[in-house]
C-alpha cells in the first residue's frame, strides 16, 4: 500500500477549476469506477524516463488510499473497464492480451495470443447492451506495409516486426515499397507489399484471407473469451470505444501519419457510429475518401496508391459522423447531458499531436478536451485547461462532474527520441458547470 500523501484532494490548479484527485502516476492510460466509486487506474508500464517496465493496476479508495492490484502487465496496458464486480484490463505488450481482475488481484485470462508487436495494440475493452466484450485492436502499421517508420515509434523501434491481418478477404493491387535493409545490412534493398512481412513483396492479385483475430478491427466475444468475432473492420486505431444509451457503438479513430513508406498527410482523427459488418476505410480510405484524394498528400513523400484492388466486392467504406483537427489525437470519451434533458452530448479526450514522428513540423494540436453534440455531431466547444496530455475522460452523474486522466509530460524530441518524465500522470475532476463556463467555441 501506498503513502497517503500520493493522494491529493486540491492544488494550485483549483483555481481555474481543476481539483487534483491524484498525482505521481507514470504514464497512465484508463480509468474506470467500481460501484463504490473507487477509482481503478491503468499505468501503462512503458519505460518512457525511466519509468520501471511492467503495467499496474492501482486502486484509488474513497478514504484516499492506493492499493497495487496488479503489476508486471504487458506494456502498454490501454484500458480497465470495471464490469459486474470486476476489472477487465487490456494489455497491449506481445502478445496482447485481455483479462479479468478480481478486487483482491487473482486474474483470469479471457483472450490472449492478440496480434503484435506493432505500431498499435489491443485497446480498451467495452461492453454492449448484449452483454459482451467488445474491444478493438490497432494496425500494425501506418497505412498497411511494415517500414523503417517502427524505428521511430517511441515504445516500438523494431523491425521486424508482425505485418497487418485483414478482417476481409483482400486482393492486392501490387504496390511494394522499396527501402533499406536494415535487417540483412549492407547494400541490400527491402521490397515490402501490403499485409505482408518486412522485406516481401506481394504482387498485383495477391489474396489474402480473411482471419480473427484480426488488426485494424472491432471484435467482440463472450465475457468468457468464446466466440470471437469481427464487428467491422478497417478501422486504424479505435483506441475510445463505448455504447449510448440507445446502443450505438462510438469509436474514436486515430488518423494516419505522414511517415514510412505509404505516407499520408493532414489525416483528421475521426469519430464512428460502428456497424456490424461495415468497412471504415483503412488501408486505402480516410472514412469513405480515397487515400489518392489531393487533401492528403504527403510532405515526406510521394502521393499515395491503393494497396487494395478490389474496392467493389468490399461493403461500401463508412464515412465519419465527425471529423477532428489532424493529429489532435482524439482518444477516450464519456457521455454528458446535453442542452436539453432528452439530449446527450461528448466530452472526448485529446491527446495531442507527437510531432516529428507523426508529421513535419507544424502548429501543436489537442492536448485538451472537446465537448461533442451528437445531436448534429458538431464540436461544440473546447477546454484545455492545466493538462498535459489527457487520455480518458469519465463522467460522474451523482457529483455532475467530470474526472480527466493526464498521462503526463511526454513530448517528441527533433530525433524522434521520446522526452518524458514519470510520476507526472494525474487524475483531476471538474464540475461539468465550471467545464461550460471555461470552455471556447467549437467549430
Amino acid at each position: 500500500m501506498m503513502e497517503l500523501h500520493d493522494i491529493v484532494q486540491m492544488s494550485s490548479s483549483a483555481s481555474s477549476g481543476f481539483e487534483l484527485v491524484a498525482n505521481n502516476l507514470s504514464f497512465p492510460t484508463g480509468f474506470s469506477f467500481d460501484d463504490t466509486g473507487a477509482a481503478y487506474v491503468a499505468e501503462s508500464g512503458l519505460p518512457f524516463g525511466g519509468a520501471p517496465a511492467g503495467g499496474r493496476i492501482l486502486r484509488l479508495t474513497n478514504g484516499g488510499e492506493r492499493e497495487l492490484v496488479a503489476t508486471k502487465l504487458r506494456a502498454p496496458v490501454n484500458g480497465v473497464t470495471w464490469y459486474r464486480g470486476g476489472i477487465y484490463v487490456s494489455e497491449g505488450g506481445h502478445p496482447g492480451r485481455i483479462s479479468r481482475f478480481e478486487p483482491d488481484g487473482r486474474q483470469t485470462v479471457i483472450l490472449d495470443n492478440l496480434p503484435g508487436p506493432g505500431n498499435y495494440h489491443t485497446n480498451m475493452v467495452a461492453f454492449g447492451p448484449d452483454a459482451k466484450l467488445y474491444f478493438s485492436q490497432g494496425a500494425m502499421t501506418n497505412t498497411g506495409i511494415v517500414g523503417l517508420d517502427a524505428y521511430e515509434i517511441g515504445w516500438l523501434r523494431r523491425l521486424p516486426h508482425a505485418h497487418d491481418v485483414p478482417g476481409f478477404d483482400v486482393t492486392l493491387a501490387g504496390f511494394s515499397a522499396e527501402t533499406d535493409d536494415p535487417v540483412r545490412g549492407g547494400p541490400l534493398r527491402a521490397v515490402t507489399g501490403a499485409f505482408s512481412p518486412f522485406g516481401t513483396a506481394a504482387g498485383a492479385g495477391t489474396r489474402i484471407k480473411k482471419s480473427v483475430p484480426c488488426t485494424a478491427a472491432v471484435m467482440r466475444c463472450d465475457i468468457d473469451g468464446s466466440h470471437l468475432e469481427l464487428v467491422a473492420w478497417g478501422l486504424r486505431n479505435a483506441y475510445g470505444l463505448g455504447f449510448l444509451a440507445d446502443g450505438r457503438l462510438l469509436a474514436t479513430d486515430q488518423g494516419a501519419d505522414d511517415r514510412g513508406s505509404r505516407p499520408l498527410g493532414d489525416v483528421p482523427d475521426l469519430l464512428h457510429v460502428v456497424k456490424e459488418g461495415a468497412w471504415y476505410g483503412w488501408p486505402d480510405y480516410i472514412g469513405n475518401i480515397p487515400v489518392t484524394h489531393g487533401r492528403f498528400t504527403p510532405e515526406r513523400g510521394a502521393p499515395p496508391a491503393f494497396v487494395l484492388a478490389d474496392h467493389s466486392e468490399l461493403p461500401p467504406p463508412e464515412g465519419a459522423v465527425l471529423e477532428f483537427p489532424a493529429h489532435c489525437g482524439a482518444l477516450k470519451f464519456t457521455v454528458v447531458p446535453g442542452e436539453e434533458t432528452t439530449e446527450e452530448d461528448l466530452i472526448v479526450a485529446l491527446f495531442g499531436d507527437e510531432r516529428p514522428m507523426v508529421a513535419p513540423a507544424g502548429p501543436r494540436a489537442g492536448r485538451g478536451l472537446a465537448r461533442v453534440r451528437l445531436r448534429d455531431w458538431s464540436i461544440r466547444s473546447f477546454l484545455a485547461g492545466p493538462l498535459h496530455r489527457p487520455i480518458d475522460v469519465a463522467f460522474r452523474q451523482e457529483e455532475n462532474a467530470l474526472y480527466v486522466l493526464d498521462f503526463g509530460e511526454f513530448e517528441m524530441g527533433e530525433d524522434c527520441r521520446v522526452i518524458a518524465r514519470p510520476g507526472t500522470g494525474r487524475l483531476c475532476r471538474i464540475c461539468l458547470r465550471t467545464f461550460e463556463r471555461l470552455s471556447t467555441a467549437g467549430g
